[in-house]
């Protein structure tokens, strides 16, 4: 994974930075999260799946661990992170019983884990690197537990153009639906469903009623693989 002295460089500013990546879409990093948890959260109830605790992988600054625990909702997030100074501020706006945040050498998996979320992470990881980060996933998990990986789907022309944008998304090594699910399965994971979210800016708002029907189509801002640790 891409070390911790360059997330350390962005830990203080890190939202206004994002937030003016993303100003192109007329949303801010919030509108994304809670999107993604959301949409989770519907994906989780049609399979029947309850989750009592979760894992925020690459949790950043901690936004996206209380919506995780919110939406879910669930008893409680853990967000692991590699930059320190990150953490930091994750703890001091975020931090308390139910949201706790680690760095990963001080977290041992133990296979416990109803869910890991993931997002904007993998791309950071050199690919040679990228197994390993999936072992480590399925080593938190519980047998039957799930996987949701969120990624920048990079079919999608305005994706590129934010990352462009991005101090710290511009050397990013994208990883497409296909080599994500290859990825994954590669690593022990049953996939389960891929969808599409993100299709329209604030300026087209007046279409996000059509996204849920537009979610197998691959040319979303965003894709999320949901996967299952086997039970066996």
């Amino acid at each position: 994974m891409t070390g911790p002295a360059e997330f350390d460089q962005f830990a203080e500013n890190y939202d206004e930075r994002l937030n003016n990546a993303l100003s192109a879409s007329g949303e801010t990093k919030d509108f994304f999260a809670r999107g993604r948890v959301e949409w989770l959260a519907k994906c989780l109830r049609e399979i029947s799946v309850s989750v009592h605790c979760a894992i925020d992988y690459g949790c950043g600054v901690g936004g996206t661990t209380v919506f995780l625990r919110n939406l879910l909702p669930c008893r409680s997030v853990l967000g692991l992170e590699i930059s320190e100074l990150e953490l930091e501020r994750a703890k001091r706006d975020y931090g308390c019983a139910t949201c706790r945040f680690l760095t990963f050498p001080e977290f041992q998996p133990d296979g416990s884990v109803d869910l890991v979320y993931c997002n904007g992470v993998f791309h950071h990881i050199p690919p040679v690197e990228r197994a390993g980060s999936v072992n480590y996933i399925l080593r938190c998990l519980r047998p039957g537990g799930i996987f949701a990986l969120w990624e920048n789907n990079p079919w999608n022309p305005g994706t590129q153009y934010v990352m462009h944008r991005c101090d710290f998304d511009r050397d990013a090594v994208k990883i497409s639906p296909p080599g994500a699910v290859r990825m994954l399965r590669s690593g022990g994971f049953e996939i389960l469903r891929t969808d599409y979210r993100f299709f329209f800016p604030r300026t087209l708002s007046w279409l996000r009623s059509l996204e849920p029907a537009l979610a197998k189509i691959p040319l979303g801002g965003q894709y999320q693989i949901l996967a299952r640790k086997r039970q066996s």
